[in-house]
């Protein structure tokens, strides 16, 4: 068979019986699309097209042919030359340029600006919007807030521009937090690029307050990433150095970088490492006392330790002891914060479908999927895709085709 019989089926199944028909109707298309009059492909080129030699199009005629047969040249027969890149690439990759513009517009605004007046009371109006912001994300989930938190950042890092002395300081210290927000709402839209990039911002603008606290909750945003990314080694590696100079950390900090690296040791198989980490900052949690407005999710969230614990069991493969953790955390959780109930029900399921409670898992399913759809937490849609892969060994059982019809709506969202 030679090379240039795809490009004849090919014509074939598109009604072009013979080769000046073919030539004739995708001329006239070309003109159309490419609203060039001037634009022609003759029978002989066509003729040569289905030759032992096809060659290769011009890079027009190769979207034309593409646009008028579903079919890109290096799939018709045609010898492609080094180097070739489709067009529809070159897009991709524009798009994905702007995409990321978009995520770092906020960070990387040129400057100088203009210098003007920086009241120290606006650390204090700072502050309290991101405790708003903090509340709102429970309730909302991350799409309705990045624009929001980002454009507050933007300003924050303007006004850092201006201002002198401790006001300039405790600006950089807000303008930490409010990137390590936009950075975690990255992450939950499931947006990993983005959520990197802003943590890496986390981090910078950390260093640059020269504040202990804040550097060891930078690297423990880092270590969340990477817990995400199912890299063990990195999350351990990230909250031992947050944790090398704990004595100069207030608790609240020691916590989280505690917790976290129990995440990098259930990636790793070590059950006893997680439970030492969970039980050790846990003895810690009363101590808790500090005034800082960023990092308070071990105050805010009933049932914090627990929950992290859970998780990690959950990851071990450990269903009954995490599904009972679940049942107890869900206890505490308030019906008003949707997303948090949502991924901890998710969890739950894959711990019911890991103690072979294959029901039981479908049921609570049946709730988590509106909450998914309402909140469009990426995080709660990978936990759903986890119990859907838990819930294999049902999938030819009723149960099973249950949970494929409950999950519907997710799957078709990705």
């Amino acid at each position: 068979m030679s090379r240039n019989d795809a490009l004849r089926a090919a014509r074939l199944r598109a009604g072009w019986r013979t080769i000046e028909a073919a030539a004739k109707v995708l001329t006239e298309h070309g003109q159309q699309l490419l609203e060039d009059n001037q634009f022609t492909v003759s029978a002989r080129t066509w003729r040569r097209w289905e030759g032992d030699r096809p060659g290769w199009p011009a890079e027009e005629t190769a979207i034309v042919i593409h646009d008028a047969l579903g079919r890109w040249p290096e799939d018709l027969g045609f010898t492609t030359p080094p180097g070739w890149i489709r067009p529809e690439h070159h897009e991709e990759e524009r798009v994905r340029r702007q995409a990321f513009s978009s995520v770092t517009a906020a960070a990387l605004a040129v400057g100088p600006v203009a210098p003007q007046h920086v009241d120290p009371a606006l650390i204090d109006y700072f502050q309290q919007q991101l405790e708003g912001h903090y509340r709102a994300d429970m309730f909302l989930g991350p799409h309705d807030l990045i624009g929001t938190v980002s454009a507050q950042y933007q300003l924050i890092d303007k006004l850092v521009r201006s201002a002198k002395g401790e006001t300039r300081r405790s600006l950089l210290r807000v303008g930490a937090a409010y990137a390590a927000l936009v950075g975690w709402l990255y992450q939950d839209a499931g947006d990993m690029d983005g959520a990197a990039f802003w943590r890496g911002v986390t981090q910078e603008i950390a260093m640059r307050s020269r504040d202990p606290h804040l550097i060891g909750y930078s690297l423990v945003n880092q270590a969340q990433v990477r817990t995400d990314l199912g890299d063990g080694h990195a999350v351990i590696d990230l909250c031992e150095a947050a944790l090398d100079d704990a004595d100069r950390l207030v608790p609240k900090v020691r916590i989280m970088a505690m917790q976290q690296q129990a995440h990098g040791a259930s990636l790793t198989g070590e059950r006893s490492l997680v439970d030492q980490l969970i039980d050790e900052a846990d003895r810690l949690l009363p101590r808790v006392d500090d005034d800082l407005p960023w990092g308070n999710a071990c105050r805010r969230t009933p049932g914090y330790l627990e929950v992290q614990r859970a998780t990690c069991y959950g990851r071990l493969g450990l269903g009954v002891e995490a599904g009972a953790l679940w049942s107890q955390v869900l206890a505490a959780v308030p019906q008003t914060a949707r997303r948090d109930r949502g991924v901890y029900m998710a969890r739950q399921a894959a711990a019911a479908a890991a103690s072979r409670e294959p029901d039981q898992a479908v049921e609570i399913a049946r709730t988590v999927v509106t909450i998914a759809v309402e909140t469009r937490s990426a995080r709660m849609r990978r936990e759903l895709l986890a119990l859907e892969r838990a819930m294999r060994p049902w999938q030819d059982a009723p149960v099973g085709r249950d949970l494929a019809e409950i999950l519907g709506p997710v799957t078709e969202r990705g």
